[in-house]
């Protein structure tokens, strides 16, 4: 029993520098992730509610209008996204986001996906 004296600071602050640490990469990680799965379920919903034979011009502007709106002013859809609308409309998210970290440590996130409003629409 002499032994046995519980927690050390040293581990105490190893712990808490631990969980600082994990704060930090999520609270990096998160603002991206909402922003991504925002863009996505718009993508989705402008295709559901377009013709068939929309101008990728006009589907661009159209969210670019959307993500305004929903507060989303650090992504450009034109930059982000690539409109097509030959055998139906279809939709290629692809891009990355960098986020400084630690000291020049950065955490990079690259989101990508392909939207078919086929598909889109039978869902």
């Amino acid at each position: 029993m002499r032994h046995q004296r519980g927690t050390s600071y040293i581990a105490i602050l190893i712990a808490v520098i631990g969980f600082a640490f994990l704060a930090k990469a999520l609270i990096a990680v998160w603002g991206p992730y909402v922003d991504d799965r925002l863009v996505n379920s718009e993508i989705e919903e402008l295709m559901k509610s377009s013709p068939k034979n929309i101008a990728p011009s006009k589907f661009e502007s159209q969210m670019s209008q959307r993500l305004d709106m929903n507060g989303v002013r650090d992504l450009n859809f034109k930059d982000i996204a690539q409109v097509t609308n030959v055998d139906g409309l279809q939709v290629k998210k692809d891009y990355e986001i960098r986020k400084p970290f630690l000291l020049n440590i950065d955490i990079v996130l690259k989101f990508e996906k392909s939207f078919d409003q086929s598909s889109v629409q039978a869902k």
